[in-house]
């Protein structure tokens, strides 16, 4: 056997095998050491132990060979005369009085070195067995020739976060969920030939889980992999008990991809959340899954930027597209594969074979905008494969995903509106009140989010489609006959024909330059019509409505139209009317009052007049949204407010008081205001940006008050204040601190924008109190405060800020101190910390400030961005804080910081740190530069 194996493995024990005594006549030379050749029997007597437990435990995995079983029984049976030896020894040195006699007997020296000899031999022979055992284990791993991906793309950061993250003792499975063909298999098999997992793991398990999947086969995968077949019982609670046996013996990773169903690992495979030997990855399209299979992280692969996007593209067409006649064509195709991998792998392999023929290129690029699957590979499997996880809703589910064919695609779809129009068509079964359906609508928003059949945007209150799965919805409504006129956006200048809207559900036309309509539309089947945004219809004909008797959701906002025909009487069964921004609609007919199912009626942006006053009349209204130019509304505003505030079955209500005084007189004469009643109002301005800047909340029913130019506090106030989710002050005077407004009765506040409030000078005023405040903000914004000094200007009561995530301080000159008093202690949820223009800050976490801060402090901190502070000097002041969480620095004319507070372990899942070349090079190290050596493969300089 190779000597340097040997010597890897039982250490000094092969080095004294080579060196041991040299016996002659069957006498060791050396017998007087009495106490050297028993230490030395025991030690490698230790070893010889260890070795045959080592082999007993692998061999509890593959069957025993009867030569390494009759091993393990020579081993036993020598350390009992082993242990005997070792008592004899020990007794002798005990009573002194027998020593003289006992150390001169050599012949029990003799013995120690003869099973000295035996223990070598032995050793010897079982290292021999191990090897066999180990050639009968199975692979570590099973390679699966990953696809090649960039290290710095999308997805090769996600396999680094996912390495990060199996690092952390405390994560134990991980989720990875995305649309169908973001790379989320890519991502796995780059899991699975990882070099640094093959260190971290000793095996690898790789199970692909097809949708057809039950426990028996998943079982016969593991067990297979593991090479426990032979133990495989018709029991399947066995079979788990034998692969969690299989699994506590050697530290595995297993990898589920494709992942349809919930799996409940414990039933399959015996294993929990907290156990120590195993992790779990698991790949799906649905998000729930990961959730409900209890992953600890949970990963969206999200489709490719467009860089990541043409950079895989180029690389597997090759030079063809080098020529300026292919590669702004060459673009343009990759915009049409909406940063799916997938689909990006599949159109190249089709346009490679076009070379360098332009002509070619421009009929491919044709086809593909047109989705023309027959001439274009991958298109028709990629809608295959969505249309499998579309049969998967629910039907409601379905009905809701359909309707989004009814916009432009990538268009912004706001969130509102939409569950708006699914409550009014009717796809939001089992919620009879519409308070209940806009809950339910978005618990479907969410399972739909969930598969990414709906996507986020920048705007977090709007939604889109793409055009991936907008060409799914037009293709399955064409298979199910749903009968939808869909075309938005389509420059049309005249109405379809007859045939084509007299059986048709649904009528999109929005964002067309429709002049006329016809005079009357025989559509008895129509529930939805959309004409939104045809700025140059000025005219609906007086019949136009008749045959409509169906319509549930009429949406003419943004036309020219400057009166409703009459007949709208006929619309009984109209849910949603949107007459938003329709600034020429002065006449309102006296049949408006038909509309008694109305719920939703938006007149926003209308010019009012007496005709206004009809529209009181409908009294079922659930949902009225309501403003106007500033100068009209302000003249008609306490008479419409009177009128608003004597509706009762009002559930939701968007409207702008020009002052104070209206929203008191809506608080005390409202019956419905200390009712489920939700709000989003503003007092002082109104203007486009009030549902922007409350992007971030998600929930069915927010409730805002934004206020602006105005001055000091009132009772009022502060009682909308304390049903408040969002707040935002402008430009507001007479008050030096948020407090002021009584800010502990602001425990519903998730989000507080604060701008141009110049006397304020800090955010929270404690008093010396010790009630927690501000205990569910999540969200803090201030902009431009010209002598804010503070955050808050004493010790922040425990539990307070303790769910902050999100904290930008912008513009605020006099600000010295952000953390003080120990208050970053309380921040245990923050994710993301901005400071810009903040010009008298030198220190982002003040020691003086922050006396005894733990290492794990900030342990969800993920964002760092600093811009133009010219006197910040220090972030912390040294490298003791982990930092675990965090994973982007931006950092922009700060010249005076000269040390990052970071080392060669901290700061793990650190991936990026953007700032200018100038201010890197001038950095200060404590160490010889491997700090900094550690750090430049993650910098975006400047």
């Amino acid at each position: 056997m190779d000597g340097n194996m040997l010597s890897g493995v039982g250490g000094g024990l092969y080095q004294d095998l080579k060196g041991a005594g040299t016996i002659a006549g069957g006498k060791i030379l050396d017998v007087k050491n009495l106490e050297k050749n028993y230490k030395k029997l025991m030690k490698d007597a230790k070893e010889l132990w260890g070795l045959r437990d080592d082999i007993e435990k692998e061999a509890s995995r593959v069957e025993i060979k009867p030569a390494t079983r009759k091993w393990i029984t020579k081993v036993d049976r020598l350390k009992t005369r082993v242990n005997g030896l070792e008592t004899e020894y020990n007794e002798g040195k005990r009573k002194q009085w027998r020593l003289d006699c006992f150390w001169s007997n050599a012949n029990f020296s003799e013995e120690l070195e003869k099973q000295r000899q035996q223990v070598l031999s032995l050793w010897e022979k079982g290292f021999i067995h191990k090897g066999f055992l180990e050639d009968e284990l199975p692979n570590s791993v099973w390679t699966k020739n990953a696809p090649e991906i960039d290290e710095k793309s999308s997805l090769g950061k996600i396999v680094g976060d996912v390495l990060n993250h199996l690092e952390d003792k405390k994560v134990t499975r991980i989720g990875i969920w995305g649309t169908v063909g973001t790379g989320k298999t890519t991502i796995m098999k780059h899991l699975n030939d990882n070099e640094k997992i093959a260190s971290m793991f000793e095996i690898v398990i790789w199970v692909s889980v097809s949708k057809e999947w039950s426990i028996e086969k998943l079982q016969e995968a593991i067990m297979q992999r593991l090479e426990l077949d032979a133990e495989r019982t018709i029991n399947l609670e066995k079979n788990a008990q034998i692969i969690s046996r299989g699994l506590n013996e050697k530290k595995c990773l297993i990898l589920l991809d494709e992942v349809w169903r919930t799996i409940d690992l414990h039933e399959v495979m015996g294993i929990d959340n907290k156990h120590n030997h195993s992790k779990v990855v698991l790949a799906s399209i649905y998000q729930g899954i990961c959730i409900n299979m209890e992953t600890v992280v949970q990963i969206e692969v999200k489709p490719l930027s467009p860089p990541d996007a043409w950079n895989m593209f180029r690389k597997k067409v090759g030079d063809v597209i080098s020529s300026s006649l292919i590669e702004p064509t060459a673009r343009l195709v990759v915009q049409e594969c909406h940063g799916l991998p997938l689909l990006i792998d599949r159109v190249a392999k089709t346009f490679k074979k076009k070379q360098r023929d332009f002509t070619l290129w421009n009929d491919g690029l044709e086809s593909l905008q047109r989705w023309e699957s027959d001439r274009v590979e991958g298109i028709e499997e990629v809608l295959e494969r969505l249309q499998v996880c579309y049969e998967d809703l629910k039907d409601e589910e379905k009905d809701c995903f359909l309707h989004g064919v009814l916009y432009p695609e990538e268009s912004m779809i706001y969130v509102d509106y939409l569950l708006e129009c699914w409550r009014a068509e009717g796809s939001i079964l089992h919620a009879e009140e519409f308070r209940k359906a806009r809950v339910r609508g978005h618990t479907i928003l969410h399972e739909l989010m969930g598969v990414s059949f709906l996507e986020k945007t920048e705007k977090r209150k709007y939604v889109k489609m793409n055009k991936v799965l907008r060409s799914l919805a037009l293709k399955i409504s064409l298979q199910k006959d749903y009968k939808y006129l869909a075309k938005a956006r389509e420059g049309l200048q005249e109405f379809p024909d007859h045939e084509e809207c007299s059986q048709a559900s649904k009528i999109s036309l929005m964002d067309n330059r429709l002049h006329t309509l016809p005079e009357t539309l025989d559509c008895g089947s129509l529930s939805t019509l959309f004409l939104q945004r045809n700025k140059d219809l000025s005219v609906i004909p007086q019949l136009f409505f008749q045959s409509m008797c169906s319509l549930r959701v009429l949406d003419l906002q943004g036309t020219g139209i400057a009166f409703l025909p009459s007949s709208i009487s006929n619309l009984v069964f109209l849910r949603g009317l949107y007459l938003n921004s329709c600034i020429h609609l002065t006449k309102v007919p006296s049949e408006i009052k038909a509309l008694q199912q109305l719920e939703v009626l938006d007149i926003r942006g209308i010019r009012y007049s007496k005709d206004w006053n009809k529209f009181q009349s409908l009294s079922n209204s659930n949902t009225i949204e309501a403003s106007g130019s500033i100068t009209l509304w302000e003249t008609v505003a306490e008479e419409a407010i009177q009128e608003i505030a004597k509706l009762n079955k009002l559930t939701s209500l968007r409207l702008y008081f020009p002052r104070v005084d209206h929203l008191r007189l809506f608080v005390t004469k409202s019956p419905v205001w200390n009712s489920r009643f939700t709000f989003q109002f503003s007092v002082g301005y109104e203007d486009s940006t009030h549902s922007q800047i409350f992007e971030s909340l998600h929930s069915p029913r927010y409730n805002s008050l934004k206020m602006v130019n105005g001055e000091g506090t009132d009772p009022v106030i502060s009682e909308v204040l304390g049903k408040t989710h969002a707040f935002g002050l402008e430009n507001h005077r007479g008050v030096s601190s948020l407090s002021d407004f009584g800010i502990k009765k602001m425990n519903h506040m998730l989000v507080c924008l604060l701008e141009g409030c110049n006397e304020v000078e800090t955010i929270i005023s404690v008093g010396g109190t010790m009630t927690r405040v501000l205990e569910n903000l999540e969200i803090l914004y201030v902009n431009n405060m010209l002598r804010l000094a503070s955050i808050c200007d004493g010790f922040v009561p425990i539990g307070s800020l303790g769910q902050l995530t999100t904290l930008t301080l912008v513009r605020c000159p006099e600000l010295k101190k952000i953390f003080s008093d120990g208050m970053i202690k309380q921040l245990p949820q923050l994710q993301h910390l901005r400071v810009e223009e903040c010009h008298q800050i030198e220190e982002i976490i003040m020691e003086s400030e922050n006396d005894g801060l733990e290492a794990n402090a900030l342990p969800r901190l993920m964002t760092l961005v600093f811009l133009d502070l010219p006197t910040l000097k220090s972030i912390w002041i040294d490298n003791s804080l982990n930092w675990p969480s965090l994973q982007k620095i931006k950092i922009s004319t700060c010249s005076m910081l000269k040390k990052l507070p970071f080392n060669m372990v901290n700061a793990t899942r650190l991936r990026s740190i953007e700032g200018q070349n100038s201010w890197w090079e001038a950095l200060e190290w404590t160490d010889d530069g491997a700090i900094k050596q550690r750090l430049e493969p993650l910098c975006i300089l400047n």
